[in-house]
């Protein structure tokens, strides 16, 4: 069996560790505050629906601020972006921290510009990682490996900002659990350090005019690699918000409900491990074209789980379905896009999941109330299963790409 090695880049996998390390400073932060500042809402008496308000704003203006992020990058590589991203998440903390000894309205539109600006730095940390880990790999094989490496930060950070944040509020209060997540994203620009500079492409030739998104989404294969996308990111909504109300229905305990959404992200971190090793092996098309009709599968049997080990069961399979998803279609993606484009091409990427994620649980919460979530399940089940056969087409790349 081969060894689990990071991949070796230009003699040197210390680039990618980097890369991983400061995407993982960043979205730590953003995740602390996103379980701190809806807690310290309640805290202070304000209403159910301000949480709802303050998680929407930490997409709201990732949506925004996408695309010129995917064109700040491919004008001027990593650094810069970087830069700003933990200039706005360095600030969303801050802004919390100041927010934890006012009062009122003024508590909660702090609150606000903390939940936008963490969001906002998370989102273009993640957009510049992406690209210029992209430009590390020299073939779809490599890519696919380097993308599975990067999955695992905003993973891992999604499990420790929020344990990070909890420990220091119960043992130490809301303001040292900002002034840690303030701290945090500071380690990126240490670690970031050590990461070849591009030189900025101040050119017209250099970088596509602005407002031509008509002519990339005309690149072969592109659109249907985003609606791909689109289908497997929506089935892990409807997850997210079908488990606990199924949970509830059939009288789960809180805990019971949270072992079974952790053995799904369990298996999404598991599988995103084993695609390094086996990614000489795998056909990006039939790798999108087997997790649909697999995700299909269990959605049309997740509803009939009647105990908590095999609603356990079925989003643990779930997990590894759509695990290996996001590092498979950010590759192939960025194996399509146009040369001095991919920065844009992998924004266009985050602007939709960002939309698709403030108002897909809308529309579940919608449907759900009125058809029941197992209906939602095999709903989207269908549209999944119906939808494998554009996965199909798709051919992996061995397109060469330019290193960093």
């Amino acid at each position: 069996m081969p060894r689990l090695h990071l991949p070796r880049l230009d003699g040197n996998s210390r680039l990618l560790l980097s890369l991983i390390l400061a995407q993982l400073a960043v979205n730590t932060s953003m995740a602390g505050v996103r379980m701190a500042a809806p807690l310290q809402a309640l805290e202070a008496g304000h209403a159910a629906w301000s949480v709802g308000l303050l998680l929407a704003l930490f997409t709201l203006l990732p949506v925004l601020t996408a695309m010129p992020t995917g064109r700040m990058t491919d004008r001027w590589g990593y650094h810069r972006p970087l830069q700003l991203a933990v200039g706005l998440t360095v600030a969303g903390s801050a802004l919390a921290l100041l927010a934890v000894r006012l009062p009122g309205l003024w508590q909660f539109g702090l609150l606000c510009f903390a939940a936008a600006a963490a969001g906002a730095g998370a989102n273009i940390c993640g957009i510049a990682t992406q690209r210029s880990g992209g430009r590390l790999g020299t073939d779809a094989s490599a890519r696919l490996r380097i993308f599975s490496w990067l999955a695992m930060a905003p993973s891992l950070a999604s499990a420790v900002g929020p344990v990070a944040s909890g420990v220091l509020i119960d043992g130490a209060g809301f303001g040292w659990a900002y002034a840690l997540m303030a701290v945090l994203p500071l380690a990126a620009l240490l670690l970031a350090r050590g990461l070849p500079r591009e030189t900025g492409r101040a050119d017209a030739t250099a970088i596509a005019p602005r407002g031509r998104l008509a002519e990339l989404l005309a690149v072969p294969g592109l659109r249907r690699l985003l609606f791909v996308n689109w289908l497997l990111s929506a089935s892990w909504d409807v997850h997210s918000f079908a488990v606990p109300v199924l949970g509830h229905a059939r009288q789960f305990s809180a805990s019971t409900i949270g072992l079974v959404l952790g053995a799904f992200t369990l298996a999404v971190t598991m599988v995103r491990v084993l695609i390094p090793l086996l990614a000489h092996r795998i056909n990006e098309g039939r790798l999108l074209s087997t997790a649909m009709l697999v995700t299909a599968l269990i959605f049309a049997v997740y509803p009939f789980a009647a105990s908590p080990w095999q609603m356990g069961i079925s989003a643990a399979l779930l997990g590894l379905a759509l695990g290996a998803v996001q590092p498979t279609v950010v590759s192939a993606l960025y194996a399509v896009a146009p040369e001095g484009r991919h920065g844009e091409v992998i924004a266009f990427r985050s602007m939709a999941i960002s939309v698709s994620n403030t108002v897909m649980p809308l529309a579940f919460g919608l449907g759900g109330s009125l058809l029941g979530p197992g209906v939602m399940f095999w709903l989207m089940g269908a549209a999944v299963g119906s939808g494998s056969w554009i996965a199909r087409g798709l051919r992996r790349s061995a397109a060469p790409s330019s290193a960093t």
